[in-house]
């Protein structure tokens, strides 16, 4: 390596400066010279690399294309989201939820030795498969809200206000506790937000948060000790802010968005090589049940779904959720009984709506449904109108008198209408999944997440022209 010579570098200085003033008197090097001073002059005008990434990244050919689509996010005090999480080990109610946080809340990541075939049943090498947890969709949707290619740190920019309050966690700690309690943080934080410029603008009506819960646990009825959740969505102010969670009561302001599967791919290469190992899996078993009994709910069906499945002599896979075992808890065999069948059966359990449903999709089976609540009446962002097209309806009345043989029912449909459902069971995949943040370009790919948004804006985008 050559030594540093100083009396080299003060050469150097003047030739260089000689060079650049001959070229500097060009005309195509001054228009060259002006431009570059502009776009430094932008550079430099810019707060942060968030608002960077915001004015820079989205201007293609003079054209804004963020324009409509700029969200804003709060910077709630921590008390609203962090503190929840890092005291996740104080509350007896989280504690078994705590290790699935890591990974921006994917949970740990599903390795190949954690299973013998695990490499024969997902896509191990590309690093996207991870034990998620279905109610940790609150801190997903933060930080991929984090990498959105039209979050704006200017308020006055934005079509819409992104909420990150974690109120799953904060419902789920204080669960049995007196309702006061229950209630306290949620209305610190209508009272936070009430003192926010942001506010004033619509009142509420341009905001929006996310939950891994259900609709319900927000609603509390009444102000017994005794009775469930709590009261956030029925304060004044979250009247006006829109809900989105994993299941909804049907109220004007809530949606629902799918529930958290374990597959979080980074491009639409992954996605398509994932749908083409779908596509080629040998279908053993025509019809699956994972799940567990139900024998203290009297309105449930899947006692008999569960006789009818170990009587079908092979042609029905049941994964047992109610033993020891465990298995239910393995992604690895969920998805390997899910790609084993054709159909899957998601009856309702503690409540409609189900996280199988997701998986099962996500490995191509082609879902039964027992009750319209269970999808049709929820997820109409991301299902085809035509429930026919992708699904199987039975009705809960005619399985639980027995009149219904679902084996048969199943047995009679053909297989060209079986491939049809399957193909757009396929299709339903990349929008029913939540990817990793921060890809943009040709792989990116319209996921929950960007579905989720583009619904909100529209949602927000009308509101606004009905009081023009």
């Amino acid at each position: 390596m050559d030594k540093f010579n100083p009396k080299k570098k003060k050469t150097v200085k003047k030739r260089a400066l000689k060079v650049l003033t001959e070229i500097s008197l060009t005309p195509l090097f001054s228009m060259l010279f002006l431009l570059h001073i502009s776009q430094i002059a932008t550079y430099l005008s810019l707060s942060d690399k968030e608002t960077l990434n915001i004015t820079v990244k989205t201007k293609q050919g003079g054209t804004d294309t963020c324009a409509g689509r700029y969200v804003y996010m709060h910077n709630l005090p921590s008390r609203f989201n962090e503190d929840l999480i890092k005291s996740c080990e104080a509350y007896i109610e989280l504690r078994n939820k705590c290790k699935y946080l890591i990974n921006s809340g994917f949970g740990p990541r599903i390795l190949e030795e954690d299973h013998n075939h695990t490499t024969r049943v997902l896509t191990i090498e590309t690093g996207s498969w991870y034990y998620t947890n279905q109610f940790m969709l609150e801190v997903i949707f933060r930080e991929k809200m984090r990498h959105y290619e039209c979050l704006t740190n200017d308020s006055s920019l934005s079509s819409v206000v992104f909420v990150p309050f974690y109120a799953g966690f904060d419902v789920r700690r204080f669960w049995g506790y007196n309702v006061k309690l229950r209630d306290e943080l949620g209305e610190d934080l209508a009272q936070w937000l009430r003192e926010r410029p942001e506010w004033r603008k619509m009142y509420g009506r341009d905001h929006f948060f996310v939950t891994g819960r259900v609709g319900r646990d927000f609603r509390r009825v009444t102000d017994q000790d005794s009775d469930w959740g709590n009261k956030l969505m029925r304060l004044p102010e979250f009247e006006n802010i829109t809900m989105l969670s994993i299941e909804t009561n049907s109220r004007s302001n809530e949606f629902a968005v799918p529930y958290p599967t374990y597959f979080h791919p980074k491009s639409r290469t992954e996605v398509k090589r994932w749908q083409r190992q779908v596509t080629m899996m040998q279908r053993r078993y025509l019809f699956s049940f994972v799940g567990a009994n139900r024998p203290k709910m009297e309105e449930s069906i899947r006692g008999e779904i569960i006789r009818q499945c170990l009587a079908s002599q092979g042609r029905c896979k049941f994964l047992d959720c109610d033993t020891s075992s465990k298995d239910c808890s393995d992604p690895v065999k969920v998805v390997e009984v899910f790609q084993d069948s054709v159909f899957c059966l998601q009856p309702p359990g503690d409540t409609p709506t189900r996280r199988s449903t997701f998986d099962s999709i996500l490995a191509g089976c082609i879902p039964v449904f027992f009750s319209v609540d269970s999808v049709y009446n929820q997820y109409k962002w991301y299902f085809p109108k035509d429930r026919t097209k992708y699904s199987v309806y039975i009705s809960e009345e005619g399985v639980k008198n027995g009149k219904v043989s679902i084996e048969k029912l199943l047995a009679s449909v053909t297989e060209e209408k079986i491939s049809r459902m399957r193909n757009e069971v396929e299709k339903i995949i990349p929008k029913i999944i939540y990817t990793k943040p921060g890809e943009v370009g040709p792989e990116k790919i319209e996921d929950a997440f960007e579905i989720a948004v583009a619904r909100v804006l529209e949602r927000v985008s009308l509101f606004k022209m009905t009081r023009i």
